[in-house]
């Protein structure tokens, strides 16, 4: 542990819409069946111990946030679920599978998407070919993704396809970012900070195309701190502080909890 006594605070989940069951090949599986599961995962960059004992869960075709402050520790636990960080422990299950000691192509191959803050489009290529960077096959039970449907998502992209990526705005960047890894057919988007940075406007085309990619039935795992933002696209939220989970359960109790969004949000 790192030193501190602060409680989980755990709410209940009741009151949350159900979802219905999803088709998973030729057989259906509860959407409640997490697609990840984390169990006490540790992480260091080096020497220093930034996640402690980290457990969470990601259900099938649910949105779920994982919310705090900066340093909080929420971009480093994707990047560990991801295999970016070469000293961790714990364990980490994506689609039945143990992956804990995986490498992040081997990950990506199984079907987990990851959009970091950074957005690193190539930007010397245009929107199409980024597009095709990220291209993977067609996955029998996730949604399938082609440069079409992803326009119809994202009309701005639509309207400048040989775009340069160096060439366009950070909003735009930001989508071009998402749908380049959406067009690895993900089952499970890792998706850091979509809100950060981008004007207003790009805010409400990022949570309509959170909506949009739930009814589709992928599942993701949302890093946020904006808890309007969250309140409208999540089901779920963990809150982290200083690498350790503070907060678990519904959406709609962390929204009513005005001292933990005190504690572990407000600036």
């Amino acid at each position: 542990m790192n030193g501190t006594d602060e409680p989980l605070i755990v709410r209940p989940t009741a009151g949350a819409v159900a979802r219905p069951d999803v088709e998973v090949g030729d057989r259906y599986a509860s959407a409640a069946d997490p697609v990840l599961q984390v169990k006490k995962l540790n992480a260091a960059y080096g020497r220093a111990q930034v996640l402690y004992d980290i457990s969470l869960e990601v259900g099938r075709g649910e949105v779920v946030a994982l919310m705090g402050r900066n340093g909080a520790g929420k971009s480093t636990t994707m990047k560990a679920l991801m295999g970016m960080l070469p000293t961790r422990t714990g364990d980490i299950t994506f689609r039945g599978q143990s992956i804990g000691d995986w490498a992040p192509y081997r990950i990506a191959r199984l079907g987990m998407g990851f959009v970091p803050e950074d957005r690193r489009v190539f930007g010397d290529l245009s929107v199409m070919d980024n597009l095709d960077m990220g291209r993977q096959p067609k996955r029998v039970d996730a949604p399938y993704w082609t440069p079409e449907k992803l326009f119809a998502l994202f009309p701005n992209l639509g309207e400048m396809p040989h775009r340069p990526g160096s060439r366009m705005s950070g909003g735009e960047q930001q989508m071009l970012t998402v749908s380049r890894t959406l067009m690895g057919n993900p089952y499970l988007v890792l998706l850091d900070e979509p809100s950060e940075g981008v004007a207003p406007v790009i805010v409400e085309q990022m949570a309509n195309m959170i909506l949009a990619l739930k009814r589709e039935g992928l599942s993701i795992l949302l890093s946020e701190q904006n808890m309007h933002f969250a309140e409208l696209v999540s089901d779920r939220a963990y809150v982290l502080e200083k690498g350790q989970v503070r907060f678990s359960g519904s959406i709609e109790a962390l929204a009513q909890d005005e001292a933990v969004q005190r504690a572990y949000l407000s600036v």
